[in-house]
């Protein structure tokens, strides 16, 4: 759900990939910095292993969601893999975009139906893609929830308990909040909306569904006078912000705390994470074969392989964020007997996790994920969100520097291309990785 970086680098691999032989070829489009980049190559042998064949992968990263989207909608770009949030899923599978995924690999285990947790399998079951199964069409890679990073020597755990510690003078300029409209109008709507929630009016999974007029106001009401409090709008930067303690609060991704947290501890600043007790997102993303790719036998294979035990273990070595994987080797791997308090895992290990010693904020109790909700796909009113976004941070940019701003970076872009396409040529032809 979810690093956001902006990248440029890695679009050059498929420059190179232009002339390469397209059957034995993997495209895989992921978020920057969300996997260990070590398994890709590791998959190439694997693959021949179990299939006689070769393969190279080319890994491409996106930064949001709806650039991936956009690149897929306009047919122009042949992917193989993607792996998008559950209401891009959700926006693909109601506009044709994507290809059931055939789990049959011969004598290869299936792990996917093995490994990956029923609670994301149910969660998959709750995306809404008019009349398709997302089970069908999509696998869990990573999930967790959006709560408050605070630093414990300047807020309470009282005060980190609720969403209006956003409209505290007390953190004057020392708040953050994750430059990402939907993660943060959830929380913000479920906060407002917590005593209809609370006398029965309404549930928390139908507030996630509504993009009203009226709700919308709510929302854009609250963020415009939590902005006069505000340092910034993150879309990366304020993890960093939390362990140099320049902020005190960050409204930010359960893996983004993660990381925050282990960073700050080596420096001697001590960081703890919440959901707020109102209630908030639990978010999902998942790897899906588009409609338009050209080698979904090594897809699905990739996707098989990516829910094995130890692949999903180094991958959330890597990242800091939580696998979808529920399999006794992850759960017997996550258990840290040094940890003060149990938390109740069974919604997603099973019985054998009703109280396990486990990172509460990778792996919420039970309690926490009762009071949180999936986010949806807001349709036609999108547009709206994203104009009531703009409005609160203050973005409504004229045209003229909008043009301006893209012509400059098209330069850059060219001058960029040219320059990579002549080192390209002088390498191997094995994919790019990353650094």
């Amino acid at each position: 759900m979810k690093r956001v970086l902006i990248l440029i680098a890695s679009l050059f691999v498929a420059l190179g990939a232009a002339a390469a032989d397209r059957e034995h070829t993997l495209k895989v489009y992921n978020w920057a910095d969300y996997i260990d980049e070590d398994v890709l190559e590791q998959f190439q042998e694997w693959y021949k292993e179990q299939t006689g064949e070769e393969v190279e992968v080319i890994y491409q990263l996106f930064d949001i969601n709806e650039i991936m989207l956009a690149k897929i909608e306009r047919g122009k770009e042949d992917f193989d893999v993607v792996c998008p949030s559950e209401y891009i899923i959700e926006r693909m599978l109601r506009n044709d975009l994507l290809l059931p995924i055939d789990k049959d690999f011969g004598s290869t285990p299936n792990y996917i139906d093995s490994n990956i947790s029923p609670y994301i399998v149910d969660r998959f079951n709750m995306i809404d893609g008019s009349g398709k199964n997302a089970n069908d069409y999509a696998v869990g890679y990573m999930w967790g929830t959006t709560g408050l990073l605070y630093n414990t020597k300047y807020v309470t755990a009282e005060q980190a308990s609720s969403w209006s510690v956003l409209h505290n003078e007390q953190f004057r300029r020392k708040i953050f909040i994750k430059d990402a409209f939907r993660d943060v109008y959830g929380p913000i709507l479920v906060y407002l909306k917590r005593d209809a929630i609370d006398r029965g009016e309404v549930t928390i999974d139908e507030v996630m569904y509504d993009a009203s007029d009226e709700s919308i106001a709510l929302v854009e009401g609250f963020l415009k006078t939590a902005k006069q409090l505000v340092a910034g709008w993150e879309a990366d930067f304020g993890k960093e912000m939390m362990t140099k303690e320049k902020a005190y609060i960050n409204l930010t991704w359960s893996g983004d705390a993660v990381w925050a947290i282990e960073e700050a501890a080596a420096v001697g600043v001590t960081l703890d994470y919440y959901v707020p007790d109102e209630g908030s997102n639990v978010w999902f993303d998942g790897w899906v074969i588009p409609k338009y790719a050209k080698n979904t036998k090594a897809a699905r294979y990739f996707i098989n392989f990516m829910c094995r035990s130890d692949i999903a273990l180094r991958n959330m070595d890597a990242i800091g964020y939580v696998s979808a994987v529920a399999t006794p080797e992850v759960l017997e791997a996550k258990i840290d007997d040094s940890l003060e308090n149990a938390v109740d895992a069974s919604y997603f290990f099973g019985e054998e996790a009703r109280s396990v010693k486990i990172d509460a904020v990778q792996y919420p109790d039970r309690a926490v994920i009762e009071r949180c909700a999936m986010m949806h796909d807001s349709g036609a009113r999108t547009e709206q969100m994203l104009e009531m976004w703009a409005r609160v941070k203050g973005d409504e940019v004229k045209t003229w520097v909008l043009v301006v701003i893209g012509l400059t970076l098209l330069a850059l872009l060219i001058v960029g291309v040219r320059r990579k396409v002549k080192q390209y040529k002088k390498r191997n032809r094995h994919p790019r990785r990353r650094k």
